[in-house]
């Protein structure tokens, strides 16, 4: 009977202190992180979620392979990319579609989000852009007329914190070239990997003659006929993930506001 006690009263101190530390877990974290893309950023690569891991944050990611900036167009037209309850808390919205587009293009483009034809198709990824970026501001300032929401009755809403970032190597000269741009244009901050990365297109390889990227890449891809690296090998424990994060969060500490 004794041991029985003993055995009941362990199980729900147990409980308790998983409970506990599970709530004590979710409370401690202090920032909220959402990111849309495509293969570079989905999770199964690492570096974002390990980012989060050292930014104390909570990761939502999204990302599906293949997705372009227009496929997130068109979900978010659909009210399908992030919820009511995840635009209400992430801290930061991160947009990393980096398909070799231009990104900057001015044709096309609308004063207000409301004011495009959806769905959007391929043929224009800077307006796909354009779209996002205005939505996502209106919809942060919105919250002030949002009865549900902490930022009802504010003067200006919800602070709207958007973050684009360049490919993992510089090979991809024209979105790279042209996210910069469209940055300067918003005032959005830039996570730079490929000016970061640790290797550059313009120096190959002293030894194999071939381009840095395919040393960290499992698998290819031609632009304007010379081989760069594409997908980089994924997982946390990938030097190139482990890079990536340490650039990503180096700009996030600048860019996130500090929290009691």
């Amino acid at each position: 009977m004794k041991k029985l006690l003993l055995y009941l009263v362990l199980s729900v101190l147990t409980i308790s202190i998983t409970q506990c530390h599970k709530g004590s877990s979710e409370k401690d974290t202090k920032y909220t992180l959402f990111i849309t893309g495509a293969s570079f950023a989905s999770a199964n690569n690492g570096w974002f979620e390990l980012a989060c891991k050292h930014l104390n944050a909570k990761p939502i990611n999204p990302s599906v392979g293949g997705m372009a900036i227009v496929d997130a167009a068109n979900k978010m037209s659909n009210g399908e990319l992030y919820t009511k309850q995840e635009l209400e808390n992430m801290d930061a919205f991160v947009i990393m579609h980096v398909h070799n587009r231009e990104v900057l293009d001015t044709v096309g483009l609308k004063n207000d989000y409301t004011e495009y034809t959806t769905p959007f198709d391929r043929s224009n990824y800077a307006t796909a852009y354009d779209y996002v970026i205005k939505r996502y501001l209106t919809e942060c300032y919105n919250l002030k007329f949002d009865k549900e929401s902490k930022y009802y009755g504010t003067e200006n809403g919800k602070p709207a914190v958007v973050v684009l970032c360049t490919h993992w190597h510089d090979g991809r000269v024209t979105f790279n070239s042209s996210i910069r741009k469209l940055g300067e244009k918003w005032g959005f901050p830039v996570v730079e990997f490929d000016k970061y990365i640790g290797f550059s297109k313009n120096h190959l390889h002293p030894v194999t003659e071939t381009q840095w990227s395919t040393f960290y890449a499992h698998n290819n891809e031609s632009i304007h006929g010379e081989e760069f690296g594409w997908h980089p090998h994924e997982g946390k424990e990938q030097y190139i993930q482990q890079r990536m994060a340490a650039i990503f969060t180096d700009m996030m500490k600048k860019v996130l506001p500090l929290k009691p």
